[in-house]
């Protein structure tokens, strides 16, 4: 495929700064209204010769039970290319609010294990702005590559929702168009139950750079007409991740889509099922977690053997 012109960006930019130059950009679009066209730029970010920090790595491997490995987990190289995600978004020209975007989901391949010691090259664009009945849906694409050779070790596709807001000459789709499906869920009995306290924001800030404030604390979170804070998605898919284990092979697809928010302190219930060839190798893992007390669904995903 072709990708859109890169733009060389000299280190990982800062989420902090991110954060607080998408705040100036809401309070300037709020008084002299939005200057886009309704269209993403149509250019990439990239960083060359990224190379993981290994003290971050192995409080990342212990925050969300890891193994201890030299191996770098699929949720952390999407914690090392968030920044540059994040930065398309905040770029002047993307015509949709940065805060209070809502993460929909994620679709991840691992194509070849990264290890701790190798230099990445980091490529991450935007695509796919469509009509959400809500608002307005796109996705954001990153690629990780060997900057050695070049070689596509891992790509993942975040998808974001801008609720409330509809773009000029972007259809508003229908009902059941741009809706997530909603089915019925009868939770199954728990393979584990996690015990998440008011920190887990704060911790999983730590090792991934996302100070969101909607995550860091009870006042951080109101103050964004949030009832509380919220554990990271990604938090939360990457302990998944880390339950299926060491089962599932070198290259694979990792999928998860958010329904309902885990306002801290919580308690989550997770199942996982997990599916074999008639050869008794690893097929799938299928995961739902819930929260234990209602019963309502907060997500779903699946990882699978790719290729």
């Amino acid at each position: 495929m072709n990708h859109p012109q890169p733009v060389i960006l000299g280190e990982l930019p800062s989420l902090s700064k991110l954060y607080v130059n998408a705040a100036a950009t809401a309070a300037r679009r709020r008084v002299l209204g939005t200057s886009t066209d309704g269209k993403l730029p149509a250019i990439s970010h990239e960083v060359r010769g990224v190379v993981a920090d290994v003290a971050n790595l192995t409080a990342y491997q212990h925050l969300v039970s890891e193994t201890a490995s030299d191996v770098l987990p699929a949720g952390f190289v999407h914690a090392l290319a968030f920044p540059v995600s994040m930065s398309i978004m905040n770029r002047d020209d993307f015509p949709l609010p940065l805060l209070g975007m809502i993460h929909l989901g994620n679709h991840v391949e691992q194509y070849i294990p990264l290890q701790f010691s190798q230099p990445m090259d980091i490529r991450c664009w935007s695509e796919n702005l469509s009509g959400h009945r809500v608002g307005t849906k796109l996705d954001v694409v990153a690629e990780v590559r060997s900057s050695t050779d070049g070689t596509l070790c891992w790509r993942g596709v975040s998808t974001y929702l801008a609720k409330g807001v509809f773009l000029p000459g972007i259809d508003k789709p229908g009902a059941s168009n741009g809706a997530m499906p909603r089915t019925d869920f009868s939770p199954p009995n728990p393979t584990a139950l996690w015990q998440l306290g008011l920190d887990i924001g704060r911790s999983y800030a730590a090792v991934s750079g996302d100070f969101n404030p909607i995550h860091l604390s009870v006042l951080s979170a109101k103050a964004l007409g949030l009832r509380g804070s919220m554990a990271h998605g990604m938090y939360l898919a990457a302990r998944a991740l880390a339950d299926v284990g060491s089962v599932k092979s070198d290259a694979f697809v990792w999928d998860v889509a958010f329904e309902a928010p885990v306002f801290l302190p919580a308690r989550v219930a997770l199942d996982i099922s997990t599916r074999q060839t008639d050869s008794g190798t690893w097929e799938r893992s299928d995961y739902v977690a819930w929260n234990p007390r209602g019963g309502r669904r907060h997500f779903s995903g699946s990882v699978a053997a790719l290729g």
